[in-house]
């Protein structure tokens, strides 16, 4: 049964038993605790928070999510994955235990031809919480289950909470017991690996206190309403009913690796056994190439883009690991353009929106591969510059312990360059150097420790929103933004330093939520209004609006004047050219994305944006820089539409409706089933939005680019200015044009000339004068040939030729070595100081590498020493670094070690 049929059947049968079907949400997800989703139930949090009221009592969804807590155990197991997709059903103070318990025994054991999973209810393992005896009885009792099936286990097992005070509640988990292939006898407590969890109901009743730990937590009493949240691991189903040994073995994951297997000449499985855990490293590579591309799929699919931080750093991370995995199977060439199709071909039968959007989503990855290419380049000349400091450590010591890289230099490599440690120990290993894996290992783990410190601290930040979820619980706020600039409202709380106040006093600075607001909260890309709040003898300026909690709009004040206090009526005025210069921008945001698409394609899409009054900002897919015609193109287009005075429009519908209608919509956003969709001229731009706009283009005004630049591999940002924003823009460049213009003694047509002229009167003086000092540098060399130096029988120039080149430096080195002439081993070293930072330059004849002696080895000393790197051929070589105090004891190190590499020949 392929997987996309598994999904169908879920749902069907949910939807048969009166559950509501809820699409997924994106892997983007709007909680500050969270970079992905990684549960089924995280859209459904507001709800068992009882932030929100649910507008269904039951529902089902198959949501996509992503953990990367065990990313390193990827490939090793059965049971580790990236990305994964959860089936679950979920009950808002609905039905309970019993009825959650039936369901799921009737859609694993039904059989196949009746729309079930025909899965044998003898091979079934329930698992309960150990004082959860109605959910033993209900197993044993209903069911049928035999008690010695039934285990019961601890807190760590089977008790769910969020880690932090609310919601918690019992768990009972289902296990299918694969066969004594798989692993030992004994029930789910035994051996995870033969007794596969593939499905776990959460029974929510509690509410939690506090928590301290997994295991250790304060119960405060009974949750108001019992609630189920439920939750099937769709890729573990999938590997039982299609017969394979775990999750990269189903039909939406096995292609990838069956190509990456095809494109390195493997053979996958040959060498292992059924259980994930007793693998060949071989198998174990090909298993992370599948997990991770087709995880890497599903991230840029969602808005992703590859960075070096948060969601990019992850993204980023898997993309290499895979291409990594790669190398380690001996492939070298390109991978993703293989392997990323393949699995588009595969997940599209559930996700159409992937071939639809392929374009981008393919121009990033390989992008991001190239990037990485690149970076293993660099990363193995700065790993071949550190083995070779260990080296020489290891010979001023006298040989007496092995060469070796420490955990720091390891840790540098892999944080700051990318460079994956494998590669560091298989490459370090070549040349005979170790690595202090141990000290790699801790300040990996150090790093770790951070991140989960940082995490906690977020998470402990959700106790800070309490006072937001009281101010919420007693009804949303009333947004009018899009009607009016001013309205009357109630003060329904006050904010000072965190917690709830009564009143607020002049001078001071707090939170003020009213029961309806004029003022726009920050969101979209699109800051927030600016304005006032007045009361009877009482003025607040209003310096930020956000929505802390959804529903609920706070706006951060100033007491400029009297004293604000609770329950006061008051008048909440938005600066109107605040707004207008806002809106300008946003609807300037839409006419710029929609003019980029008819120029560059359609898969010039939007990956984030920034608007404020008179200027936006906007970051889209495309792996070049635009050239000078291309922005001019596309600013023309801009503003054509502009000058067509379109309508702007904003309309309600459900989010199925707006995708049918091709709504586009902003990566890194979340929406509700009811969205708002704003057109510009119809179809010519249609997004999913919801920020303030104009009502015509044409007030948009003038809209020029100002800048692009690129923001990350494949993504390309554009800036522009948009009404009196522009305008002033543009006055102020026919303001320098004419100030050039004077300076020059030309008229401004003239201008690109003239500058030009002058440009190339610069390039020759510049050209005449290197000219003049190469023939003054080789003047002088046939004074350093006499000044040559034997060393151990070979004749040795080192010499400081001061401001010069590299090319200069290369210049002179060549003709220096082609005078000395092949009759004896000859090295000749020269370095310069070009742009304030020194350069070497090492070249040697046929004798002297006959010798052994090699100019690649001899720049890595050099340039070790003056901080820097470089390499090059036996024969000619280049380097430099950033200490020009260290070129005397550069060129002092390169003659000893020529007089060093003589010795030890002989």
């Amino acid at each position: 049964m392929e997987t996309a049929e598994i999904r169908r059947r879920w749902l069907r049968f949910f939807e048969s038993t009166g559950h509501s079907v809820v699409p997924s949400a994106p892997l983007i997800y709007d909680d500050p605790n969270l970079l992905f989703v990684n549960a089924g139930m995280v859209p459904f949090k507001p709800y068992f928070l009882g932030q929100q009221t649910p507008q269904w009592k039951r529902a089902t969804s198959v949501q996509k999510c992503v953990r990367t807590g065990d990313i390193e155990e990827v490939g090793k197991t059965s049971r580790h994955g990236t990305f994964f997709q959860m089936n679950g059903n979920f009950s808002f103070g609905d039905y309970f235990k019993r009825e959650a318990v039936e369901m799921a025994w009737e859609l694993l054991t039904t059989s196949q031809s009746d729309g079930g999973y025909g899965l044998d209810g003898e091979r079934l393992w329930p698992t309960v919480f150990k004082d959860d005896d109605e959910a033993f009885d209900l197993w044993r009792d209903v069911i049928g289950v035999p008690a010695d099936r039934i285990t019961r286990r601890d807190e760590n097992d089977n008790y769910w909470h969020m880690g932090v005070a609310g919601p918690g509640g019992p768990s009972s988990e289902i296990f299918f017991d694969r066969g004594p292939d798989y692993g030992v006898e004994g029930g789910p407590a035994v051996d995870e690996d033969r007794y596969m969890e593939i499905w776990n109901l959460v029974f929510m009743q509690f509410e939690l206190s506090e928590v301290r730990s997994k295991a250790d937590f304060d119960v405060a009493g009974e949750l108001p309403a019992r609630n189920v949240d439920t939750g099937m691991g769709l890729e573990r189903i999938a590997s039982l009913l299609q017969g394979v040994d775990n999750l990269y073995e189903i039909d939406e994951v096995f292609p990838v690796l069956d190509r990456a297997a095809e494109m390195t000449g493997k053979k996958y499985g040959v060498h292992s056994r059924h259980d994930a855990a007793h693998s060949h490293p071989d198998d174990v590579h090909l298993r992370v190439v599948a997990d991770h591309v087709r995880s890497s799929l599903m991230l840029i699919g969602d808005g992703v883009t590859p960075g070096n931080e948060g969601r990019g750093y992850v993204l980023r991370r898997m993309l290499r690991r895979a291409v990594r995995a790669m190398r380690l199977l001996g492939y070298e060439d390109k991978a993703l353009p293989e392997l990323l199709p393949v699995s588009k071909d595969r997940m599209k039968a559930s996700y159409p929106e992937l071939e639809a959007d392929f374009a981008r989503i393919s121009q990033i990855a390989y992008a991001e591969e190239d990037a990485f290419r690149r970076t293993l380049v660099s990363g193995t000349t700065i790993l071949d510059t550190a083995v070779t400091r260990a080296k020489q450590t290891q010979a001023s010591t006298g040989g007496q312990s092995p060469a070796q890289l420490s955990g720091a230099q390891a840790f540098q490599l892999h944080d700051t360059y990318g460079f994956p440690i494998d590669l560091t120990l298989e490459m370090a290993g070549e040349q005979g150097v170790q690595v202090d894996e141990p000290g790699f290992r801790r300040l990996m783990q150090e790093q770790r420790d951070r991140a989960k410190a940082d995490a906690k601290s977020k998470k402990a930040g959700h106790g800070s929103t309490e006072v937001w979820k009281e101010l919420r619980a007693a009804g949303a706020t009333d947004f009018q933004a899009y009607q009016a600039l001013s309205c009357e409202a109630t003060v329904s709380g006050l904010v000072r330093d965190g917690a709830l106040v009564e009143e607020l006093g002049q001078g001071s600075t707090g939170q003020v939520v009213l029961d309806r607001t004029t003022f726009y909260a920050e969101s979209g890309g699109q800051i927030a209004d600016e304005g006032v709040i007045r009361a009877d003898g009482a003025l607040l300026k209003v310096l930020d609006v956000q929505r802390p909690v959804k529903g609920l709009i706070v706006h951060t004040v100033e007491v400029q004047e009297g004293a604000l206090l609770k329950g006061a009526t008051v008048e909440a005025e938005v600066d109107p050219e605040w707004r207008l210069s806002a809106c300008q921008a946003h609807s300037g945001t839409h006419v710029v994305h929609a003019a980029l698409r008819q120029v560059l394609g359609p898969s010039a899409l939007q990956s984030g944006s920034y608007n404020k009054p008179g200027y936006l900002r906007l970051d889209f897919a495309w792996n070049q820089a635009l050239s000078a015609e291309t922005r001019s193109e596309i600013e023309e287009v801009a503003n054509a539409a502009v000058r067509r005075d379109l309508p702007v429009s904003a309309a309600y519908m459900t989010l199925p409706q707006a995708r049918e209608l091709g709504a586009l919509a902003l990566f890194g956003e979340t929406y509700d089933e009811q969205v708002r969709v704003v057109e510009i001229g119809g179809p010519w731009s249609r997004e999913l939005c919801g920020g303030t706009h104009v009502q015509h283009s044409s007030q948009v005004g003038a809209l020029t680019l100002t800048g692009e630049s690129s923001v990350g591999s494949g993504v390309r940002r554009v800036e522009a200015f948009v009404g009196m924003d522009a305008l002033r823009y543009l006055a102020a460049e026919r303001a320098l044009v004419a100030e050039l213009s004077q300076l020059v003694k030309a008229q401004p047509g003239e201008l690109k000339d003239r500058v030009g002229d002058l440009l190339k009167r610069v390039k020759d003086a510049e050209r005449q004068v290197a000219e003049l000092r190469q023939q003054h540098v080789l003047a002088q060399a046939g004074e350093l040939v006499g000044q040559a130096k034997d060393v151990f029988g070979v004749r040795y120039i080192g010499h400081d030729a001061g401001e010069l080149s590299g090319d200069e430096v290369r210049g002179l080195v060549l003709d220096l070595r082609g005078r000395l002439g092949d009759g004896a081993p000859s090295v000749v070293a020269v370095t310069g100081l070009s742009k304030g930072r020194p350069v070497v330059v090492v070249g040697t004849n046929p004798l002297a590498r006959e010798w052994g002696i090699r100019a690649g080895d001899l720049v890595k000393v050099a340039a070790s020493t003056l901080g820097g790197g470089g390499g090059g051929k036996p024969d000619l070589a280049q380097g430099g670094g950033s200490d020009a105090g260290k070129v005397g004891e550069a060129l002092q190190r390169i003659e000893h070690t020529v007089g060093e590499t003589v010795t030890a020949g002989r």
